[in-house]
């Protein structure tokens, strides 16, 4: 048996025996490609994965196999997972160990037969538009955020065993529970894995798009503008993109569905982008109001604008996002108007957090060296500092006295032991974590939202978008009362029109003909290597024809070309240094 080991650091295969007592009591019939098994590699037990079976040549005195462990991805999957692998420059071990179950699969189901579902008549299409998504190879289909998906999910469950991958995964357990309501088996990737392998649909997250599927009809990507489908770790491979190919490789339809189409998944596209008519499109986005920083008045108020709290005072339940962290995270001299810096590294300080006084006598902390100062001007000595930056932290005690009750502050991920939404408050300020994290709003206001249209990232505009998009859905259609408010100095951007006039195209073309100008994915191929070994490995890789490479701080480095397949070719022939290092392709936070 030829086996590749999960040694991630070691990407070859190696020759094993089968012991002669497995022939004896059966266990040697369990074994195949794919089929988890443990093998001793440099004197030490390892993990791995049967990748050929009676491999040709004779071959020399081999170890034996120590044990096997259960069932594994399937031959077709464990070829997908190589093509990830040279894909994103990734390690065929971290793809495998993604596509095998979490717990030990002795053996595989055998398929079942899947009936056929039982969809209601609010499920129905009666015009056959959906059907039409499932005709091409690669179909885009624009749903706006408050617009109804039962059709269209209805029409992949005709196809048969169908894939549904999404972000989330509340939202997956969710759909896992609509499936099965129409009478059809559903498996919820990753723990009902030998449930999958024995056929029906599959519902799951990111890592679905390996899952183990005998009969695949068809594949459905919920929102696949979500960054939580691609990984954040390297290697940064796309579920979007492993779907795409899966289902070319099976010879169905793949279907990806947005409010907010990424230019990627319209390059991917057989066709043009599918939508609803134009004024159901606008109907399912919430009105949009700006509020413009630019105005003097406005901006004395800071980011707790007059119309921000009579809007938080009209509201039913309401969420305000902020992407800043903590209490202030940029101060001012009111003397002097120096910016308060480090004295040791000159990073901005920031107040420290949970002084009783709300951080006005409290000393200051550096994010960067860790140094704590007083609460003093190092320039004029001054002691009266202004808040240019303010962060949730302080934000919410302000809104607390302004609006007379408690405002809940959210900054990160649901506890696990606690309730889904722990977000009781009728008022919720936090990170783009608290539209995660509240189930239903009226309104939805964004604070700085310059922060999201100027931030550097190529993405900026898409990410922007996504985050509107995100509140959409959470507040509603317009013709239910939902609102966005955003406050912002640009309120002609590309972005804003957009969502103002419920039109995504807008900003589809906006950024497609930015991304050709300056060949950013997907018109370019983009590499980021970072981290201790950075600067060795950019030696070894040199400076190949067609290939840009340039350094944008201490042991990060990017490269550019125009050609995927030259740059991946590229980096497949340096030699990994020791060492730590990040090597991410087209990473969706540059």
């Amino acid at each position: 048996m030829r086996v590749l080991t999960d040694v991630v650091a070691v990407d070859r295969e190696f020759d094993y025996e089968v012991p002669e007592a497995w022939h004896r009591d059966g266990r040697a019939a369990r074994l195949g490609v794919g089929t988890m098994v443990r093998v001793t590699l440099h004197n030490r037990r390892v993990g791995g994965w049967v990748t050929e079976c009676d491999p040709a040549g004779e071959p020399p005195e081999l170890l034996p196999l120590a044990k096997l462990v259960g069932a594994g991805p399937p031959p077709g999957v464990l070829d997908l997972a190589g093509w990830a692998a040279k894909r994103w420059a990734g390690r065929r071990a971290t793809f495998y160990g993604t596509a095998s179950p979490p717990r030990v699969v002795e053996s595989v189901p055998q398929p079942a037969a899947s009936p056929a579902p039982q969809v209601g008549s609010a499920d129905v299409d009666p015009t056959g538009f959906w059907e039409d998504a499932f005709e091409q190879p690669v179909s885009v289909v624009r749903i706006p955020p408050a617009g109804d998906r039962g059709s269209l999910l209805a029409a992949a469950l005709h196809r048969g065993d169908a894939l549904l991958v999404v972000p989330q995964v509340a939202e997956a357990a969710r759909l896992v529970g609509w499936v099965r309501r129409r009478g059809v088996a559903a498996a919820l990737l990753a723990e009902d894995w030998a449930r999958a392998a024995a056929g029906g649909v599959v519902v799951g997250t990111r890592a679905a798009v390996f899952g183990p599927m005998p009969r695949l009809g068809a594949v459905v990507v919920l929102d696949e503008h979500d960054e939580a489908l691609v990984a954040e770790d390297s290697p940064t491979w796309s579920a979007r993109e492993v779907a795409v190919e899966r289902a070319r490789r099976a010879g169905v339809p793949c279907v990806l569905v947005s409010p907010i189409p990424s230019l990627e998944a319209q390059e991917l596209a057989s066709g043009d982008v599918l939508s609803v008519p134009r004024h159901t499109e606008r109907e399912g986005w919430p009105s949009l109001e700006v509020v413009d920083q630019r105005d003097p008045e406005v901006a004395r108020r800071g980011l707790l604008t007059e119309t921000l709290v009579a809007r938080l005072r009209s509201a039913g339940r309401a969420v305000c996002v902020l992407n800043r962290k903590g209490r202030a995270r940029l101060l001012a001299c009111s003397a002097c108007e120096d910016l308060v810096v480090c004295d040791s590294c000159g990073a901005a300080v920031a107040e420290s957090i949970g002084s009783s006084d709300g951080g006005t006598s409290g000393g200051l902390d550096c994010p960067r060296c860790g140094e704590r100062r007083p609460r003093v001007c190092s320039g004029c000595g001054a002691t009266r500092l202004r808040t240019l930056r303010p962060g949730i932290a302080k934000l919410r005690s302000e809104l607390e006295v302004l609006l007379g009750e408690p405002v809940l502050e959210v900054s990160g991920p649901a506890r696990s032991s606690g309730k889904p939404h722990d977000t009781d408050s009728r008022v919720v300020i936090g990170t783009e974590a608290a539209l995660h994290r509240t189930g239903e709003a009226d309104l939805a206001a964004f604070l700085d939202f310059d922060q999201e249209l100027s931030a550097t990232r190529y993405r900026a505009n898409e990410q922007a978008m996504a985050l509107l998009a995100h509140a959409a859905r959470l507040v509603g259609p317009r013709s239910g009362g939902g609102r966005i408010l955003v406050q912002t100095r640009q309120h002609d951007h590309p972005v804003l029109q957009a969502a103002r006039d419920a039109d995504p195209d807008q900003l589809s073309r906006h950024d497609r003909a930015l991304r050709q100008q300056l060949g950013f994915p997907p018109f370019g191929a983009l590499a980021e290597i970072a981290g201790a070994a950075a600067d060795a490995f950019v030696e070894r890789l040199g400076h190949p024809l067609g290939l840009e490479v340039s350094t944008v701080g201490e042991n990060h480095w990017v490269v550019r070309t125009a050609d995927r397949a030259a740059l991946l070719e590229a980096l497949a022939n340096v030699e990994r240094p020791p060492g730590r290092l990040r090597l991410a392709i087209d990473p969706m936070r540059f």
